[in-house]
Formats: C-alpha cells, sequence, structure tokens
C-alpha cells in the first residue's frame, strides 16, 4: 500500500510536470517545484479528489490552502483530516 507522502508526491508530480525524485517531505511548492498560483490551485483540487473516499469529504478552504506550502504542510494537513499511513 502507498503510504500518503507517496500519494502526494505523485499527485504533485504529475501537476506539476516533473520528477517524483525532485520532490522531498520538505519541498516548497513554489519555491522549490517552481508552481504557480494555477498549478497550487489543480494541486488542491486533485488532493480534495484524492483523499475524498469512502464517503469521507476533504475539503481544503482558501485559508487552509494558503498554509499548504510544502508537502510536509500538506501532510500535517491530512493528519488533521484523520488521514495517515
Amino acid at each position: 500500500m502507498t503510504t500518503v507522502f507517496e500519494r502526494v508526491r505523485d499527485i504533485a508530480a504529475d501537476k506539476l510536470s516533473i520528477e517524483t525524485e525532485e520532490i522531498k517531505p520538505e519541498s516548497s511548492f513554489t519555491n522549490d517545484l517552481n508552481a504557480d498560483s494555477l498549478d497550487v490551485v489543480e494541486l488542491i483540487m486533485a488532493l480534495e479528489e484524492e483523499f475524498s473516499v469512502g464517503g469521507k469529504e476533504v475539503e481544503i478552504s482558501d485559508e487552509e490552502a494558503e498554509g499548504l506550502n510544502t508537502i510536509n504542510d500538506v501532510l500535517s494537513f491530512l493528519k488533521t483530516k484523520g488521514i495517515s499511513d
């Protein structure tokens, strides 16, 4: 079974058109992975879709999205929503 990190990493790699090896837990979406604002919006939408399963929807508000600057930020946020390995 894939870990939450691997799932987030794979989504980021797909949406940002980069190799998974370039993505580390501490990677910043804008500074390290060169995401622009549209990329970040698409990434947030993909994360909501990926982690909304079994009748449990994950919604990320605009305010919450502003705090998701790194892969670790996303992992911490998902953990608060009850999503972990």
